[in-house]
């Protein structure tokens, strides 16, 4: 019997209302083991179960519940997935882990290849060490949906890409999850000469006959740090080699919109940045179903940030203080790419609260090298050493992509209190939705009431 410890309840939840405590031990559900989190997203989709707990006095609690069909227990496991994370095994080309610095905190350098995790977190996987027995699970359970790390459909190109030689026979599981109607995603780190031109049509093409189950394929540029000693000879994309990806890509979409209803493919927003091409308007993004993977995320940004500014505006106290003498100076901080498009949103609060000032400043990635532009991988002394002789004003705020989940720690292990130490100044963490954004600029004024 396999014995998973629980981590956590949480509050107001099932396992609460039962007395199900942290350190309790589940033991099974419907008098059935568990191997992993799989068998436990399945075991509990009913309304009437059957939990056995082992309480810390050793004590066996059988539980009989009556919920919801697939309403959660409310509980958090020691182990996330229940079971040991299972490491990726392919060595691609592309990857942005070996591409990193040593001396690093340990985690960062895991490769996770875990189709628990596309299930649970929305992870994408190569499908290249998930077991015959996974499979059927996952088709006997019906788990989806399941984002997949395609990259191309030429098998003997993946295998070279991901220097796996399963990886070309890996792509057939996409068909038995087309075949017993699991929902999937895909994605393509597109690497210039290699699986862009021809490559990529083939891909799109072959992919799409997985549709409808085959819900959507995004391509992302791929990523160079300065540390690739060693490592495959890869070129970064150009103003005019975007447009042309974005080209193809439209090309493709407007097949697919005749035939299917649907674009299917998408470009992530980074190549209409290097194209210097205009963002598209929501209705685009079809209800914006890869925005994690960074398409359509800009949109999504420039419209909430609008929406926001119209809500705030019918608020009395904030228009008029709008209009006061005392003046409002803030710094936003955050990557290259993303610099131009918080400046214009910024400008919308700005154009109503006139007497706020907000500076946008890009940080570049010295630490990563400068052809890394996101702001997801700034690290804390990258914005010291370019912030600390600006005067920054009342505040200065950060994106929250640059933190470790649930911390306050950069990817270089500097915390938020070590940032506000050395620029003297009070950080503010930003959520990346418009409406965080909006508030936080507006904060100033609420502040000095």
């Amino acid at each position: 019997m396999n014995r998973h410890v629980i981590k956590s309840v949480e509050p107001g939840s099932i396992a609460e209302e039962m007395e199900i405590e942290p350190g309790d031990v589940l033991l099974q559900i419907n008098e059935q083991d568990m191997e992993d989190i799989f068998d436990y997203h399945y075991l509990i989709n009913d309304d009437f179960i059957t939990v056995l707990i082992e309480k810390q006095n050793g004590e066996e609690w059988e539980l009989e519940i009556e919920k919801d069909y697939q309403e959660d227990l409310g509980i958090e496991f020691e182990q996330g997935l229940m079971d040991d994370y299972r490491s990726c095994q392919n060595k691609c080309m592309f990857c942005f882990i070996d591409q990193m610095p040593p001396g690093m905190r340990e985690t960062l350098y895991f490769k996770d290849d875990d189709t628990r995790l596309s299930f649970l977190q929305g992870n994408y996987v190569t499908l290249t060490n998930l077991s015959k027995k996974d499979m059927e699970r996952i088709i006997r359970y019906h788990l989806s949906p399941i984002n997949i790390s395609v990259h191309t459909m030429n098998p003997e190109l993946r295998c070279k890409m991901l220097h796996n030689r399963f990886a070309g026979e890996a792509l057939q599981k996409i068909r038995r999850f087309y075949e017993h109607q699991i929902e999937m995603n895909a994605q393509i780190v597109l690497c210039k000469g290699f699986n862009d031109g021809e490559e990529l049509d083939r891909s799109i093409k072959e992919l799409s006959q997985y549709m409808p189950y085959m819900e959507s394929l995004s391509v992302v540029p791929v990523g160079l740090t300065k540390y690739r000693d060693n490592l495959t000879k890869l070129e970064l994309f150009g103003k005019e080699d975007s447009r042309k990806v974005l080209a193809k890509i439209h090309q493709w979409q407007e097949v697919f919109l005749k035939e299917k209803g649907t674009r299917f493919v998408f470009a992530s927003d980074e190549w209409y940045l290097k194209a210097e091409l205009p963002i598209p308007d929501a209705d685009y993004y079809e209800g914006y179903g890869q925005i994690e993977n960074g398409v359509g995320m800009i949109r999504s940004l420039i419209d909430e940030v609008q929406d926001a500014v119209n809500e705030r505006k019918k608020e009395a106290d904030l228009q008029q203080r709008s209009q006061s003498g005392e003046k409002h100076h803030i710094t936003i901080a955050t990557g290259v790419l993303a610099a131009p498009v918080i400046q214009a949103a910024t400008a919308n609060i700005t154009a109503v609260w006139q007497n706020i000032h907000v500076e946008v400043i890009q940080i570049y990635n010295d630490f990563f090298g400068r052809d890394i532009t996101v702001a997801g991988l700034l690290t804390g002394q990258d914005i010291i050493h370019q912030l600390e002789d600006v005067s920054l004003g009342e505040y200065l705020l950060l994106p929250d992509v640059l933190l470790r989940s649930g911390e306050e720690v950069l990817l270089d292990d500097l915390t938020v209190t070590d940032v506000e130490k050395a620029l003297q100044t009070p950080v503010h963490i930003v959520k990346s939705d418009g409406a965080s954004l909006v508030d936080a600029v507006l904060e100033c004024i609420r502040s000095n009431q």
